[in-house]
């Protein structure tokens, strides 16, 4: 893809939907403007999971099977993402109307025998669909809430960067021992820290603080730390993911991404904090869960030792309230006994 847009710093993460679409990352993915996530090629049946799982920036959808509109229907109502749908010639123009109806940004049509021209296209209209900015559902579907059993508590999803060990040490302070939700914090920190990172907030504070591990179930009082280098996620039912797969816009483990599923999986019973940090990552998580119905925080300029991250969230619109830091600890205690 050498003649594909340039994109600055990072690459964008390309989900392929379809078996027609075996085959093609090479021809699509240089590692520096694109880059595959998930599988091969995600199947159309549970594709709206893989989605939710692994946070692509678009979506590459093949037309020729018959559950790709109901895939896109699906991914749509779920998590909605920029989508472009390939329309093979075989099929009617119909399809391809019925997709862009549905939610997908654009359709191209396929080739017969592509060449390389094509996918050089392909490749440079994915780079500009991920740079689309709010993507919504088409009137058609709604959001759908999460499958399965609900966990039995609220939950707190805690983000923070430069200076944030500080920050979060004078939160958790005012937090007492019986706290009765647990927090999922994501920190960016340098590999291999967060251990020690987990052992010290627990000798500065009255509540339990470990390093998540995959699969666990989170319990009340517990704070769950994301290990360097993976991205921690949450489930409806109260348990723990670990992603191993790639950063995203830069970072893993990503705040975007557990506060993002924290907002899925909890809706109005997830608080949302982010602290002091540089960048961005977090703003659109904390969007997220706000317009879930759940509740959030920024920490505001005066306190925090950057103030990148929460003016991020600030100027999108996802803050509920912007508060000093001495408060924050007490605030999220009074709105989880609401909860």
């Amino acid at each position: 893809m050498g003649g594909g847009t340039a994109v600055t710093g990072l690459a964008f993460r390309v989900l392929l939907v379809g078996r027609g679409l075996r085959g093609l990352a090479h021809r699509l993915f240089d590692g520096e403007s694109l880059v595959a996530v998930g599988p091969p090629e995600a199947d159309f049946v549970g594709v709206e999971d893989v989605v939710r799982r692994h946070f692509p920036d678009v979506l590459l959808v093949d037309l020729l099977h018959a559950e790709a509109l109901g895939a896109i229907e699906r991914i749509m109502a779920a998590r909605p993402v920029p989508i472009l749908a390939l329309h093979p010639g075989v099929l009617t123009g119909q399809q391809a109307f019925q997709a862009l109806a549905l939610g997908a940004l654009d359709v191209m049509d396929r080739p017969i025998h592509p060449g390389p021209e094509f996918w050089h296209s392909v490749g440079r209209k994915l780079v500009m669909l991920a740079q689309v900015k709010g993507v919504r559902p088409s009137p058609s579907v709604s959001r759908q809430a999460p499958e399965g059993p609900a966990a039995p508590f609220p939950l707190v999803a805690l983000a923070a960067s430069l200076g944030g060990p500080k920050a979060v040490a004078q939160v958790l302070r005012m937090i007492p021992r019986g706290f009765p939700a647990p927090i999922a914090y994501c920190q960016h920190i340098s590999e291999g820290f967060t251990e020690g990172l987990a052992h010290w907030l627990s000798s500065e504070t009255a509540l339990r603080v470990v390093e998540a591990t995959h699969d666990a179930w989170m319990e009340p009082g517990t704070v769950y730390i994301a290990p360097s280098g993976g991205h921690l996620l949450v489930k409806p039912e109260g348990r723990l993911e670990l992603d191993s797969g790639p950063a995203l816009r830069g970072f893993r483990p990503s705040c975007d991404m557990l506060l993002t599923s924290a907002g899925e999986a909890f809706g109005r019973r997830c608080i949302g904090v982010i602290l002091t940090g540089m960048g961005r990552d977090g703003a659109r998580g904390l969007k997220e869960i706000r317009e879930r119905g759940g509740r959030t925080i920024a920490q505001d300029e005066a306190s925090c030792v950057v103030y990148g991250m929460p003016r991020e969230a600030v100027l999108l619109g996802a803050a509920q309230e912007v508060l000093p830091l001495e408060r924050i600890g007490p605030t999220l205690v009074q709105w989880v006994d609401a909860c």
